[in-house]
């Protein structure tokens, strides 16, 4: 019984925390735009030119 002496202030501690942590995402404008990030996978990425291996990567037939 005497661990709830413990555990009640630390987990209303912890709820308190989890609202400072919500509250600073909110007003530093986490959430402004939730909705370009979903659409910005429809985008056409440019297409990127194909890099050459290093010769140590090639297969010798020697």
């Amino acid at each position: 019984m005497d661990v709830l002496f413990l555990l009640v202030p630390l987990s209303v501690l912890l709820g308190l925390a989890v609202l400072a942590v919500l509250a600073w995402a909110v007003w530093s404008g986490q959430f402004e735009d939730v909705e370009s990030e979903g659409l910005r996978i429809f985008h056409e990425a440019p297409a990127r030119p194909l890099q050459k291996s290093p010769d140590f990567c090639k297969l010798k037939s020697d």
